[in-house]
């Protein structure tokens, strides 16, 4: 079975203000929730998948790498200093203990899964704790770019809030994710791993994933071709293809807000620059 979307985590270096931009974007956000490792998120929760909003709130709290141990805080600290972007992609997961043991085996490295818990505040005001397991897969060649799979150890309804769930832009799931990558065919064996499904290959461009949760990988002729906004800036530059119910109410919010886009075909895209270091491209669902 194919792995599917579970999210995404945009670094960033000040919270509040990535969330004033992306509430300006339309989304409804959890309120600030943070992790025992010394950062700190805010959620923009669709159907089955969500962007997190991710900071380092307190430095002296990140753990540092070891042997088999990725610290989660010190990858998303080193990022920063480069810069705000898509820092990590999570797949969704069953059984953290299995991928961890999946991707060892199949040589995407060798990390023990990481379990944790924190507390999450509901629309209602109350604090309940909510708990995961994240199993990474690391590519030599991404080196600011981490994969993991996320396994959620509370009932959905703790985490999956419908309230949460509702957005302005009318954001239902995140649908593709796209990297720059300077010889795609090169990572095929990587992703196909990855992802349990097999690549398909086209001129400069790797893909991989069903329809609905598709990773893209473009070389940087590619990526610039569907991308303008990226064209000169570094392979940290990310994209995401979102699905709205309404594209003209998108339209329309971004209008309100006087955030930066433009019309492409059949899609609204924002630039990395009003996004926090990541494109966001938004289709009709």
């Amino acid at each position: 079975m194919p792995r599917l979307f579970d999210h995404l985590v945009v670094c960033v270096a000040d919270l509040d203000t990535a969330r004033a931009t992306y509430q300006a974007l339309g989304f409804t956000l959890t309120p600030h929730a943070d992790h025992p490792f010394g950062t700190r998120n805010s959620l923009a929760l669709m159907q089955g998948s969500f962007i997190e909003l991710l900071t380092v709130a307190r430095p002296a709290d990140v753990p540092p790498p070891a042997p088999g141990r990725f610290s989660f805080g010190a990858h998303n600290q080193a990022f920063l200093r480069e810069g705000e972007g898509l820092s990590m992609l999570s797949l969704q997961g069953k059984d953290a203990w299995e991928d961890a043991q999946a991707f060892a085996a199949d040589g995407l490295g060798r990390y023990d899964p990481f379990d944790f818990g924190r507390d999450a505040l509901m629309p209602d005001g109350r604090k309940v704790r909510v708990g995961f397991s994240l199993a990474f897969a690391v590519d030599p060649s991404f080196a600011d770019m981490t994969f993991f799979t996320c396994q959620q150890h509370h009932p959905p309804e703790l985490f999956w809030r419908a309230e949460y769930q509702r957005h302005a832009n009318g954001a239902t799931r995140i649908s593709e994710v796209i990297l720059p990558a300077e010889d795609p065919p090169s990572h095929r064996a990587f992703m196909e791993k990855l992802m349990g499904t097999p690549a398909a290959l086209a001129d400069g461009e790797l893909s991989v994933g069903p329809a609905s949760d598709r990773l893209v990988l473009l070389d940087p002729k590619r990526m610039s071709e569907r991308y303008p906004e990226t064209a000169g800036a570094s392979g940290r530059v990310r994209a995401a293809r979102l699905l709205v119910d309404d594209l003209g109410a998108m339209r329309k919010q971004l209008q309100r807000s006087n955030v930066p886009h433009r019309n492409a075909t059949e899609s609204i895209v924002v630039p990395h620059t009003a996004a926090h270091g990541i494109v966001l491209e938004f289709a009709a669902a």
